[in-house]
């Protein structure tokens, strides 16, 4: 039998690797599906042993330990996940990154210059905090529009849609000096810039396989980390020497010079578009890099499936979005869990930096500066999480791939019907969830003290750390569950957080009024912690739920596709009649 060492230098000279440690937990045993045995599915097996066809199913225990089981499987035949080079993943994604800065940039830019503008426009704090509740509203509900298209039409008509009605409403919010104005502009700023953050998670789930999938969602949410952190800062500092019109003008400003040379040079990457990335994408789809790109394929003899090619050009065309794709999501059991545990954390998240300004200038005495100042170490804890908590993500993956002796190939798409990834992904997160709702409460009683700055500054990371980490594993593992409509998914997981979120901003400061910082930040923290529970459960019942929503999806396309079949079929009959 072939020495473990020989074993795995073999396997990663043909790009595929086990990887991972055994410390944690007992996995799962797995079962192969008849889909797997068509599909061109690679099976590893023992020396001297001839395959099986029969796995054991999850609810029966195995006859022996999982790596010593007979036959196993992993996806390894077919084509490239995608044509593109890692050099290349990793610069669209970052500029994915980039763009989907802009929504959270705009919901907390303006947070230090709150009291201010209340006063300019003689309206109260608890109306000012309207505004935030609104954009957070929409900020939820418009992505449901954006992914649907992104996900059948392409992601580059949708960020050149959402970079102009950003454009229109940051010039409006400029120039405007009315509350009305401020109210309805806000909305429609939000709408312009919080399908971004669907479009990054999409792009990811265009390119990169579920195995890298934990580092590279990371990697693309550090727009979402970095906002928070830097614009209340920006915004601070704009706000107490140019006026916070001019925090508007910023926005246009700088967003233009990110979004003008994304739309000329980012490459088209919706599957439905342009597969693998081996399709030219139709001539709206397609930019200066699309064009250079596939010029290049050709010199290199590169060719494409012009038939695959001539079939998504039929597809392609403009339909009206429909939100209920998003709905359906959000009223699947398991995506519902999933949903209202990122809801309630980030609705805590939402909850201490809109309190921020108000309880740092009553209970500190500071002015927008240093208020901006203490969003630093929040926002610090929460790049600390991106930049660790997915490859944490992936190495609990391969550890299970692992223990169910499952070999990982690299760039292929990975199936996982009969994989434990909720399992895989979860168990990161349990002690996250104690890290986030001690430090909640802790900086809930130290304002009420009024001790020492540099303990709130300490509670602040700690609680950007575990509730970034937190929502950023739920994240990954619903663009797991969805692997097909990765933009749906995550204009899902926007919807729950931003409504929440919205939800925890508004009753934040009429709470404090009536019980104290201290107990209203314990009662939050308490509610994301009573939640717990739903989580084990979708540990247990998730990869049951995830079969019988395969289930229910194969039937619906294969209904779809035999009405199509039909309606062919009589153009035909029709079309040989009048002949």
């Amino acid at each position: 039998m072939t020495d473990a060492t020989d074993q795995n230098t073999h396997l990663d000279e043909k790009g595929t690797y086990v990887a991972g440690d055994t410390a944690l937990g007992e996995p799962l045993p797995i079962e192969s599906s008849s889909e797997e045995k068509e599909s061109g599915v690679v099976k590893s097996q023992s020396a001297g042993q001839q395959p099986s066809d029969v796995i054991q199913g999850q609810d029966d225990p195995p006859a022996e330990p999982p790596s010593e089981q007979e036959v196993q499987r992993v996806q390894s035949a077919g084509e490239d996940y995608s044509v593109l080079t890692v050099t290349q993943k990793r610069l669209i994604v970052a500029t994915a990154s980039l763009a989907s800065l802009f929504s959270p940039m705009a919901t907390a830019i303006y947070y230090p210059s709150l009291d201010t503008i209340s006063k300019d426009l003689n309206v109260s704090n608890t109306k000012i905090n309207i505004t935030i509740t609104l954009f957070l509203v929409i900020q939820g509900i418009a992505p449901a529009f954006v992914a649907d298209i992104a996900d059948r039409q392409g992601r580059r008509p949708m960020y050149i849609f959402c970079f102009t009605v950003f454009t229109g409403a940051n010039i409006g919010l400029a120039l405007q000096n009315n509350y009305t104005a401020l109210l309805v502009l806000r909305m429609l700023q939000s709408s312009g810039s919080s399908g971004t953050v669907a479009l990054a998670n999409g792009v990811v789930g265009d390119i990169i396989t579920s195995a890298e999938r934990g580092s590279y969602v990371a990697f693309a949410s550090l727009g979402g980390v970095f906002g928070p952190m830097i614009s209340p800062i920006l915004g601070g500092i704009i706000g107490q020497y140019a006026g916070w019109h001019w925090i508007f003008w910023f926005l246009l400003i700088f967003s233009s010079a990110v979004f003008i040379p994304l739309i000329l040079f980012m490459p088209e990457t919706c599957r439905n578009v342009v597969d693998n990335g081996s399709i030219p994408p139709p001539l709206f789809s397609r930019n200066i890099t699309d064009t250079v790109r596939h010029r290049h394929r050709v010199q290199k003899g590169l060719t494409f499936n012009e038939a695959k090619q001539k079939e998504m050009a039929a597809k392609y065309h403009f339909r009206l979005p429909n939100p209920l794709s998003t709905l359906k999501v959000l009223l699947d059991l398991e995506s519902a869990i999933l949903l209202v545990g990122t809801g309630l954390g980030i609705g805590c998240f939402y909850a201490i930096s809109t309190g921020a300004s108000v309880a740092f200038a009553s209970n500190y005495g500071f002015n927008q500066i240093k208020i901006g100042l203490m969003f630093i170490p929040i926002g610090c804890g929460s790049i600390i999480s991106a930049l660790s908590i997915g490859r944490l993500a992936d190495w609990n993956y391969r550890r299970w791939a692992k223990k169910l002796n499952i070999l990982v190939v690299k760039n292929r798409r990975q199936d996982l019907t009969n994989f434990p990834i909720e399992r895989a992904r979860l168990e990161i997160v349990f002690p996250l969830f104690f890290v986030a709702v001690a430090a909640i409460i802790a900086y809930g009683w130290i304002l009420t003290k009024k001790i020492s700055v540099a303990v709130p500054i300490v509670l602040l990371f700690l609680t950007g750390f575990s509730l970034t980490a937190t929502f950023q594993i739920l994240n990954v593992l619903m663009v797991d569950i969805y692997p097909g409509k990765p933009s749906v998914a995550t204009a899902a997981n926007n919807f729950s957080r931003c409504e929440i979120g919205a939800v925890f901003s508004a009753i934040l400061l009429p709470l404090v009024d009536s019980i104290g910082w201290g107990w209203a930040y314990t009662l939050l923290a308490l509610l994301f912690l009573a939640f717990l529970p739903m989580l084990l459960l979708v540990m247990q019942r998730g990869p049951k739920w995830r079969k019988q929503r395969k289930a229910s999806e194969d039937k619906a396309r294969a209904h779809r596709q035999e009405k199509r079949d039909l309606k062919t079929a009589a153009k035909e009959r029709k079309a040989n009649g009048g002949t």
